[in-house]
């Protein structure tokens, strides 16, 4: 039985210079399975033949997109039968939300250690239990995609605006959000519209169970299970309200400027504020005309009469690597 099994991603962002060290850690160490995928369509096979080795961690190595597809696929393959192994993911990518969350940070080979030094002992310790946003256009018979960060209004327009027209400039991963975080702040204190500025959010309504819903543009969208938002909120909460953290601001540079002043002080969350809205929830429908939302990098579009339906599932391990 291999200790831990990895599934790498080649045509992962970060791994172009991180696999040939990864190949290199793998090949000293015995107890690591690894398997390389070329393509999400390859992630079934790999955890079919992973499943036979049995290992007592399945680790992730690639971005916040391949830890999606992943973790739809292992939900929903039932490739491990009722005992799937906990799950740890290497910092990597572009964002890493899901292994921050998780405790991984800095060198991927270093957290690669902490998997193998875990996996040599005990593991109940260091196993949390996670729910997975499950997204569909509310069919029964739809089958739903699985992550634990979405980003929707005008933050997923920040994130494709990052995307494509900051990150082929070649600047550092940390400069570009910050210039994309200037630039979005700067189309919204102004009302300034360019072509080399983030567009205007489209229209919303976001309909929130038991808790009625909101209309209008919103310059932020967040829905997660993860512990921590970006703005650093903490998520934590009684499991009775819901596993849906939710956060929406709306587009008035004083909202944002409260929510950020907010965050500072570790109020972000906790007080009522105008324009921010913080709920839990077990539904989440978002609608709208063209509006697009991001989940774990996949991104899917409302459209008039189809919203985008978002649920939980049962709670799945995943193995934290902080102390």
């Amino acid at each position: 039985m291999a200790r831990v099994a990895l599934l790498s991603n080649p045509s992962s962002t970060g791994n172009r210079a991180l696999l040939p060290r990864i190949r290199s850690f793998c090949a000293q160490h015995g107890d690591i399975f690894h398997y390389e995928v070329e393509a999400a369509g390859q992630v079934g096979e790999a955890l079919r033949t992973i499943a036979r080795v049995k290992p007592k961690v399945l680790v992730i190595n690639g971005g916040d997109g391949t830890v999606q597809t992943a973790l739809t696929e292992l939900y929903h393959g039932d490739h491990f039968g009722d005992s799937p192994p906990p799950v740890a993911v290497l910092p990597n990518g572009k964002t890493n939300l899901i292994a921050l969350d998780l405790g991984a940070s800095g060198d991927p080979i270093v957290a690669l250690e902490r998997v193998m030094e875990l996996a040599r002992h005990d593991l109940s310790e260091h196993i949390v239990a996670r729910e997975l946003i499950a997204l569909s256009d509310g069919q029964a018979t739809s089958k739903p995609v699985l992550g634990m960060f979405l980003g929707g209004a005008g933050l997923a327009d920040s994130i494709l605006y990052c995307r494509h027209k900051v990150y082929p400039l070649g600047l550092p991963n940390g400069f570009s959000h910050l210039l994309t975080f200037f630039a979005v702040l700067f189309s919204l204190v102004f009302g300034a519209r360019a072509a080399f500025l983030p567009p205007r959010p489209a229209p919303l309504t976001v309909s929130l169970t038991r808790e009625g819903e909101l209309q209008g543009r919103f310059v932020l969208l967040i829905v997660t299970t993860l512990q921590r938002l970006l703005l650093g909120t903490n998520t934590a909460a009684p499991t009775a309200a819901g596993a849906l953290q939710l956060m929406v601001i709306e587009q008035r540079p004083l909202a944002l400027l409260r929510a950020l002043f907010a965050s500072v002080f570790g109020k972000l969350g906790r007080n009522n504020m105008r324009g921010v809205h913080v709920e839990r929830g077990d539904e989440i429908r978002i609608e709208g005309d063209r509006s697009s939302v991001i989940l774990d990098g996949e991104l899917f579009e409302t459209s008039i009469g189809h919203p985008i339906v978002l649920r939980h599932t049962a709670p799945v391990p995943f193995l934290r690597l902080a102390a």
